[in-house]
């Protein structure tokens, strides 16, 4: 059993509307601290990113790809306990099948509860993150979940329309020529729904809206889930398509529905644009520039820069 309650009216409002739910992993022994140490002693270099942030007050928000070196899985906990960064265990679901076995048994028990939410290409990811560490604001592109195992998160989630969510940004996003970053205002706040996270509770909300994380005073553990929906992967082709007439031919005014004479055309340029790898070449690159290390100040060192 992966939730306490599921009531009728989570189930009514269940991908239109921000559902709170309640759930026992955090008291799961695959999501204890020795486990997850033990699970990150060996995790491949493919299915892993550590990110610092800027400090609190700082002119300018960026954030910087690390690695994680020859760090043991203790050792990284150290490291993030006094720093200002995060493990992100991509794609667990492959590197461990116990965690496959989970992940399925989470959305048999949301498709049980949610009647016609049939979902695929489903993913696991572990986030361990420092006391203050932050998420800038940022869109998702598949639907997601958020299941706090440790510590208290704040989360700001703000409408999935413009000026909130610009139809361009988020196309870039699905084409990959930039990161999950958009454009953000701090007025953007008086329109955000505002929910404290603690172990044992998770957040769904609707298809990509922007929000942004701030984890409160201690070292936090949480786990994000992803899929897609026949709508999603059709919301998906039709943006990419949008991305593709807009940043190659110029045309604007284009419409995001998932319905009507021009969706099977977005699709098929979308296929024929991903799968052909004709966007390739403008795809963003990650540079690495920092190690984790226990034993500096704030648990990291800088390295020379190297593609990730």
């Amino acid at each position: 059993m992966i939730f306490r309650q599921f009531t009728k009216q989570d189930r009514a409002v269940w991908g239109s509307q921000t559902v709170k739910l309640q759930h026992m992993l955090h008291e799961h022994p695959l999501f204890q601290d020795d486990a997850l140490k033990t699970l990150i002693d060996d995790y491949p270099r493919s299915h892993y990113n550590v990110n610092t942030m800027s400090q609190p007050g700082a002119p300018r928000a960026f954030w910087r790809e690390g690695e994680k070196g020859d760090a043991t899985g203790a050792e990284v906990f150290e490291a993030i306990e006094k720093g200002r960064m995060w493990i992100n265990l991509r794609k667990v679901m492959d590197v461990d099948e116990r965690y496959a076995e989970l992940l399925d048994e989470m959305f048999d028990e949301m498709r049980l509860n949610v009647p016609g939410f049939e979902t695929f290409k489903r993913n696991m990811g572990i986030l361990v993150s420092s006391p203050g560490a932050q998420v800038y604001y940022h869109c998702d592109i598949p639907g997601q979940s958020l299941w706090q195992v440790k510590g208290r998160k704040r989360v700001y989630l703000y409408p999935n329309t413009a000026p909130f969510l610009p139809e361009p940004e988020i196309e870039k996003v699905i084409l990959g020529e930039t990161e999950e970053e958009i454009h953000y205002e701090p007025w953007f706040d008086n329109y955000a729904e505002v929910i404290e996270l603690a172990p044992g509770e998770m957040l769904h909300w609707p298809l990509n809206a922007p929000h942004r994380v701030e984890n409160l005073d201690m070292l936090n553990i949480s786990i994000t889930t992803e899929h897609y929906t026949k709508d999603v992967r059709t919301q998906y082709a039709v943006r990419y398509a949008n991305g593709v007439l807009r940043s190659r031919l110029g045309l604007q005014n284009l419409s995001p529905r998932i319905d009507g004479p021009m969706v099977y055309p977005k699709m098929a340029l979308a296929a024929a644009f991903k799968f052909g790898g004709l966007q390739k070449a403008r795809a963003m690159k990650r540079m690495v520039d920092f190690r984790i290390a226990k034993d500096a100040p704030e648990g990291l060192v800088d390295i020379p820069e190297y593609a990730l």
